[in-house]
């Protein structure tokens, strides 16, 4: 990455701005000036782990905040669309975790004072910033394994323990947003022009027990504009593999000429290329700059990663993705896929973008 200015950052929410804040704070490329949570007492606590004392309860603050170039928002689902107008009416850049909004209808308005405000608004989907995923993507755009057939993606992880908390139990926590948006991003990544969705879901008997009241296991069919197909499947609350044996997450492209597979959290890379050769890479020399707290609950390596590429976009003026309108069509899409597992039908995400006047093509 070349030298550039540091961002001046503003950090919203600090459940998962936790690694936001563990990245920022180790990043060359980032100067943290100021934190935010309603919660005072979550407040004091990342004081305290950080030993970084510039915090407020009040979002006014970070707002207010002259010296604040943008600010980076981790609240629940509902709220990111208020909180991101309010960030670009104060002309901060945004950078906002995903699912970037929980409904298109707030689209067009954020899409319109975007551009007027001439302010840049990314997606911290970060799944895209792992070292295994970012690695099999430059060997797609390099032709090592030809053009795309088709692709997969899964998420399949024993999440029981997320039960314990209780808004998990609430009608509207759903594990396609708060898990399965990853994998969807990966489809969208390299089919980002999605024709049409079919899924099918249940909720297993762990996750009944559990209280879950929504379904937490998926499997989804994608058609593309151009014919190619691609499939995704979600499972939350039963055991997994060894990692020796599979991943939690997995991207496979399988091409013309080889394949890939970029395993997420495990930090593991296979490819067939072109000539036949197959190789295996890992990257155990990087656990620590992915996971810095305990377990792999939080990944701020990934979060640094995303920070940096978003800083230097925004100082030299260069496209960065996942944009707003790509998240915007993530939006589309896992709604979609969430109309197709009430009615059991197919469905366009068009339709919906339509339904709510939302035309993604259309110029500033």
């Amino acid at each position: 990455m070349l030298p550039i200015e540091k961002l001046r950052l503003g950090i919203l929410g600090l459940g998962e701005g936790r690694s936001t804040m563990s990245a920022a704070l180790q990043s060359p490329h980032i100067e943290l000036i100021q934190i935010c949570d309603l919660n005072e007492e979550l407040g004091h606590k990342r004081m305290k782990e950080f030993d970084f004392h510039h915090y407020t309860k009040r979002y006014e603050d970070l707002l207010e905040n002259k010296e604040i170039e943008a600010i980076a928002i981790y609240t629940p689902d509902h709220l990111h669309a208020s909180h991101i107008q309010r960030a670009l009416e104060h002309d901060k850049h945004v950078i906002c975790t995903k699912p970037f909004i929980d409904n298109l209808a707030d689209a067009n308005r954020l899409l319109d004072l975007a551009a007027k405000k001439n302010k840049r608004v990314f997606v911290g989907q970060s799944s895209r910033f792992f070292e295994p995923v970012r690695k099999q993507r430059q060997d797609f755009e390099a032709g090592l394994i030809g053009d795309l057939i088709t692709i997969e993606g899964y998420y399949h992880a024993d999440h029981r323990w997320f039960l314990e908390k209780p808004w998990s139990l609430q009608s509207s926590f759903k594990w396609l947003y708060g898990g399965l948006s990853h994998p969807v991003d990966f489809i969208r990544w390299y089919l980002p022009n999605i024709e049409e969705v079919m899924g099918y879901g249940m909720l297993s008997a762990n996750g009944k027990k559990g209280g879950l009241q929504n379904v937490d296991t998926m499997h989804f069919i994608f058609k593309a504009e151009d014919g190619r197909i691609a499939r995704v499947s979600g499972a939350y609350t039963g055991p997994v593999q060894p990692v020796t044996r599979d991943s939690e997450m997995s991207c496979i492209l399988r091409g013309t000429e080889g394949a890939s597979q970029a395993d997420y959290m495990d930090l593991r890379y296979a490819i067939t290329d072109k000539t036949g050769e197959e190789r295996i890479l890992t990257w155990e020399h990087k656990l620590k700059h992915y996971f810095r707290f305990e377990g792999k609950s939080h990944h701020a390596g990934e979060y640094q990663n995303y920070l940096e590429y978003f800083a230097q976009a925004i100082r030299t003026n260069e496209p960065a993705f996942p944009d707003m309108k790509e998240g915007i069509g993530t939006i589309a899409l896992l709604q979609a896929m969430d109309e197709s597992l009430a009615t059991g039908k197919p469905v366009k995400p068009k339709d919906l973008l339509a339904k709510y006047g939302v035309n993604l093509d259309r110029q500033p």
